[in-house]
């Protein structure tokens, strides 16, 4: 056995995570980053998670991030290794997730030249730079600790997001000296002063009809027990981004959810004499393109200065931590005599239930389904939807979420990204359950992550909705054209796949059989999948607007 006593560029890339508390690397090895492995083998703390696919890699790692509030790192090989992490790594700068992506690059000098090295990109940096927050290039090698420190905190810094960090490969197992880099300064008072204007608080405390619009800002920020406080003290509809689901316990009388494009909701807005946003993104799907009505009294708290109008307009924007502004907002409330409108209140709580009556209404056996869902597994568990009809129909609503980050989807509206998601974030909240809401197109993209679950002893839960291809395609073509094509799948047995694969699986055809088969797979304690024949239980009937089918029609410029 080789006994290396050298320090080199590999070495300190693994003594910064160290120092970055990193517990997981997730990733692929490959010749153009095994010193690095190595590094971390012969450094002992960090746990290596092996994925299928470098796609999968960096889904496994944004979803651990999402999962516990950590950073998440991948590490992949150069040029097509990078290159089959983008797709992934724009969903992860879509949401906005912690990561650092280390991958390798080319020898140094032959970046750039057209001499065609092995797992050469044309130009890696920039095909990173397209799909991160940033992306960087390491040029000299004893400068690899403040490199690493650099891209960390960028990383972590709101607006958080992905960056990539590309280490030549001759660089990597150089060596350099095990010299110290100390950060000297520590700061004197550490108390952070907010200070509210006093026409926010007069108009948060006197405010009737009041709606609080809940992102993820506060699940970042750790505010859940502190918007509680504000939402029982003004008494306002709640309605949470997608995003935030879990900021406040979804079964709180108040909280309609993430349930803002419906009528209901857009009547509440109508009405409001006050909006109160918190880390809130307003994205395009969640606002009807941004045409929802919103009041000219909107408040909103972030700590990315940039929020400041950027989709609505903001009467006043608080840049600050959420946690820390909210905990002012109700130290000073607390001194004002809040007389919340009851009638209001009842108004909030008959919209909380009509919203949800009205999706049961549209959506026949699958509110069944929803429901057995939510009485069969603990309060704890960790719902992943990947994009298809029922994780977007009735997942993301109906079920509720109790807890913050116990609910992860994909932002960026890419498919096939629930399974490894849901295996970072199983190995990310191991005491947890975590179940995956997944349809039959999107699962075979990385289906070959399922023996990653087997491997690392992640017990997920998938539940696959099988209608055999492209559900949500079918619906648009056929609205759209009159006709169809490339949407209609030849499936393996899911069933005998998932068996090989080590998971144990069953087929169900019928709402009895899916609450016989749940509770199998929650039983087990092991890997599980769930096939759900939707010919069988029912094809649910999607309907979108008119105006949105005419889109894919031709039409002049």
């Amino acid at each position: 056995m080789y006994i290396q006593t050298e320090f080199t560029v590999a070495d300190a890339i693994v003594k910064e995570l160290v120092e970055a508390e990193v517990e997981v690397v997730y990733g692929i090895v490959s010749i153009h980053n095994m010193p690095i492995y190595d590094a971390m083998l012969r450094e002992g703390s960090i746990r290596m998670v092996t994925a299928r696919g470098e796609s999968g890699a960096v889904n496994m790692a944004d979803a651990y991030a999402r999962a516990t509030g950590k950073l998440g790192v991948v590490l992949t090989s150069t040029g097509a290794g990078a290159g089959n992490g983008a797709g992934s790594l724009t969903e992860t700068w879509n949401s906005g997730t912690p990561l650092l992506h280390i991958t390798g690059e080319a020898h140094s000098d032959y970046i750039g030249t057209d001499q065609r090295f092995i797992h050469e990109a044309k130009d890696q940096l920039k095909m990173m730079d397209g799909a991160n927050k940033s992306a960087y290039l390491l040029k000299r090698p004893k400068q690899i600790t403040p490199f690493m420190r650099k891209a960390i905190k960028e990383a972590l810094t709101v607006p958080t997001g992905p960056v990539t960090i590309s280490i030549p490969t001759n660089f990597q197992a150089l060596i350099i000296p095990d010299n110290h880099l100390i950060e000297v300064e520590t700061v004197q008072d550490p108390t952070v002063k907010v200070i509210i204007p006093a026409d926010v608080a007069e108009r948060i405390a006197t405010a009737k009809r009041p709606v609080i619009w809940a992102g993820n800002g506060v699940i970042a920020s750790g505010a859940s027990e502190e918007l509680q406080m504000l939402v029982d003290t003004i008494q306002p509809a709640v309605v949470t981004s997608e995003s935030g689901k879990g900021a406040i316990p979804e079964n709180h009388p108040l909280c309609i959810g993430n349930f803002a494009i419906t009528p209901q909701v857009e009547d509440l807005l109508k009405k409001s004499d006050l909006l109160i946003s918190i880390g809130v993104r307003f994205r395009g799907g969640e606002t009807v393109d941004w045409t929802l009505p919103v009041p000219e009294n909107h408040i909103n708290i972030d700590l990315n200065p940039n929020a400041f109008n950027r989709n609505f307009d903001t009467l006043y924007t608080l840049v600050g931590d959420a946690k820390a502004v909210i905990q002012e907002i109700n130290r000073i409330l607390a001194k004002k005599e809040i007389q919340p409108d009851g009638a209001y209140v009842d108004e909030v709580k008959a919209a909380r239930q009509a919203v949800r009556a009205d999706l049961r209404s549209q959506i026949g056996p699958y509110g069944e389904i929803a429901d057995i869902m939510r009485e069969q597994l603990p309060k704890n568990t960790v719902l992943v939807t990947d994009v298809t009809i029922p994780g977007y129909t009735w997942g993301n609503k109906l079920f509720d979420i109790y807890e913050p980050r116990n609910y992860l989807y994909m932002t960026g509206g890419g498919i096939g990204q629930g399974l490894p998601m849901a295996i970072g974030a199983q190995i990310g909240q191991p005491q947890n359950p975590v179940v995956l809401i997944a349809g039959d197109g999107g699962f075979m993209v990385n289906s070959s992550e399922m023996i990653t679950a087997i491997q690392e002893d992640a017990p997920i839960i998938v539940l696959l909705f099988d209608d055999g291809g492209y559900g949500i395609l079918r619906y648009y073509q056929e609205a759209a054209y009159g006709r169809r094509t490339s949407v209609d799948l030849k499936n393996p047995d899911f069933v005998m796949m998932a068996k090989s694969m080590g998971f144990e699986s069953e087929k169900v055809h019928s709402v009895d059989e899916f609450k016989a088969g749940l509770a199998n797979a929650i039983a087990s304690k092991k890997p599980y999948m769930v096939v759900v024949d939707v010919d069988a239980v029912g094809v649910l009937e999607y309907q979108d607007s008119d105006e949105y089918i005419a889109s894919f029609r031709p039409k002049h410029g």
